[in-house]
């Protein structure tokens, strides 16, 4: 089932006779397979140009394509819409002939967005196209200001508390109606602007007895903002669930979906989760903002000396290279970053992930669908038959991945893949309690990378200090260790919101399997012993690494603690 703007599109096709039912089939498999708009798949196969699609809507809309490079739109006309709307809903006013306001639209199939305009502004709206790009460059000329904080859109929106909705006594329809309000409508989007604004990773709107609280993760910590009034929540998390094209109507089961958003013109994926609980739906947006991730292995905050090794084992032509640590230490991130350094034209990459969460050129990458049985296992058997190089498995989940796995690596693939694990000694257990044999294990894997994130401190605030003997006894150091270098910490300012910490950083480990670590895995060695032999032949833990990161001043001594 296609959304209404694709729906639109596929009608104007069937009228205009522009690609045959069988092309328009393969499109709208590929529109449900890759989550990509139909415009963009038919420009991609070259069934229409860009400046066919501009024509074609114009013509099935009536209205005409204006070009925004040659225009200066009057300051009177710009202010007309104000710049958190404009840069939400994709706008720019370019016309204004006494009652009519005449718009160009991102989202020009889109008739909400001329609908709650009118709403918004009072006035009659006339909407008129032009490129994309045009658009966006538009929109960071005229409204280069940024938008007022969520906070000060609550006061203006004036809500007050009212009677609070039932979710099960509400109609879906009453439900629907409530949360595409334009107060609502305008609310979720600045929360989402301010949060991608901020580099947040994750979005949480948690429903209690008596408050609605939500809350970013900024590097690594969660932050609350004031919490709007109670009666918001439900209004709020249904409208997500409509951007996220969930169904209203479920309350009492998970659910899962994604959003795609454009801010300044650069793409913004957001997978939605939401979740029943006592008081209402909790909902936690993942934000995978790609303009801010750099894959790139230099800039990972990995020391030279690991960095050296890792891309000795990553061009190697076959074996396996597993990254370990928790949920949101950064494994995918360093893996595609390491990808991305062996993507050559010569060599075919694939990778299997759920979900995909970063395009890269050139790689050809495969989402898991566990509902449809499409599992890591399947998809590394399928992967095994299309003559790849090196292969990515997101991650190594039970025992049938696991010895797929090796069995690609053993028949001359390079594989990638992830465990969840505490350190890089473990994951050899873990394999081992999967039910591996070892000497599979010791004739495929050839290194683990452990991993976890931690804050950097704010440049603007980083104020040095003496470490104290308690803090040389909880680092488990010498005052000779340290000698004359100062340990750091940020006192807070307007650059890291008075945190103190700004951006993140990897503190790793890394297990490389020589044949004395071969011979312990063999011997199916305690996780201890493993650990003990890597450090006697020159591993430096993830402790030893933070520690590195303190004297170099780039972390604080507290953060260290908390992740080692």
């Amino acid at each position: 089932m296609l959304d209404p703007e694709n729906q639109t599109l596929k009608d104007m096709l069937i009228a205009e006779s522009i690609c045959t039912p069988e092309q328009l089939t393969e499109i709208e498999e590929e529109h449900h397979r890759s989550g990509k708009p139909l415009s963009e798949i038919l420009i991609d196969y070259e069934i229409i140009s860009d400046e066919g699609m501009l024509d074609l809507i114009a013509n099935s809309l009536g209205t005409e394509v204006v070009d925004l490079s040659k225009m200066d739109v009057e300051r009177a006309i710009v202010e007309m819409i104000d710049p958190d709307t404009a840069r939400m809903y994709g706008v720019v006013p370019v016309a204004f002939d006494g009652t009519t306001l005449t718009v160009v639209t991102r989202n020009p199939l889109n008739y909400q967005i001329a609908d709650e305009l009118r709403f918004i502004l009072n006035r009659d709206i006339n909407v008129v196209i032009a490129p994309e790009k045009q658009i966006d460059v538009a929109v960071e000329k005229y409204y280069p200001t940024d938008m007022g904080t969520v906070h000060e859109m609550l006061s203006e929106m004036n809500i007050e508390e009212k009677g609070e909705l039932d979710p099960f006594a509400e109609s879906d329809q009453e439900l629907e109606s409530v949360a595409n309000e334009a107060p609502i409508v305008r609310f979720v989007d600045v929360i989402m602007y301010q949060a991608i604004k901020d580099k947040a990773s994750d979005i949480h709107f948690e429903p209690f007895e008596k408050e609605f609280k939500i809350r970013y993760r900024i590097d690594g910590a969660l932050y609350e903002m004031k919490p709007p009034p109670k009666s918001l929540a439900i209004p709020v998390i249904s409208r997500v669930k409509i951007m996220s094209g969930l169904n209203i109507a479920e309350r009492r089961r998970p659910q899962d979906g994604r959003i795609q958003l454009k801010i300044g013109g650069k793409p913004v994926d957001l997978r939605v989760s939401t979740l029943p609980t006592s008081y209402g739906e909790s909902v936690v947006l993942r934000v995978l903002d790609r303009s801010v991730v750099n894959l790139d292995l230099d800039v990972l905050g990995i020391g030279e000396d690991v960095l050296e090794k890792i891309r000795q084992m990553i061009n190697m032509p076959n074996g396996i290279f597993v990254v370990t640590g928790p949920t949101g230490s950064g494994k995918t991130t360093t893996l595609y970053s390491a990808i991305k350094e062996v993507n050559h034209i010569e060599d075919k990459i694939l990778t299997a992930e759920d979900p995909v969460e970063y395009d890269v050129e050139g790689i050809i990458q495969l989402p898991i669908n566990e509902g449809i049985g499409m599992t890591f296992g399947r998809a590394l058997r399928a992967f095994l038959r299309q003559d790849p190089d090196r292969i990515m498995i997101g991650e190594v989940r039970d025992l049938e991945t696991a010895q797929m796995a090796i069995q690609a690596s053993l028949t001359g693939h390079f594989v990638f893949s992830t465990l969840h694990t505490n350190d890089a000694a473990g994951a050899v257990t873990r394999l081992i309690d999967m039910g591996v044999e070892p000497f599979l294990i010791t004739s495929s894997l050839v290194g683990i990378l452990g991993q976890r994130l931690i804050r950097r401190v704010c440049p603007n605030c980083k104020t040095a200090f003496d470490p104290t003997d308690e803090d040389l006894v909880a680092l488990n150091l010498e005052r000779s260790d340290v000698g004359d270098r100062k340990f750091y910490y940020g006192k807070g300012c307007s650059v890291c919101n008075e945190t103190g910490y700004k951006g993140r950083k990897s503190i790793t480990e890394l297990l490389v399997c020589n044949p004395q670590i071969k011979e312990l895995i063999v011997q199916s060695a305690p996780t201890v012993v493993i650990r003990d032999k890597a450090r006697e032949l020159g591993m430096r833990t993830m402790r030893e690494d933070g520690i590195r990161s303190i004297l170099n001043g780039e972390t604080t001594m507290e953060e260290v603690l908390k992740y080692t």
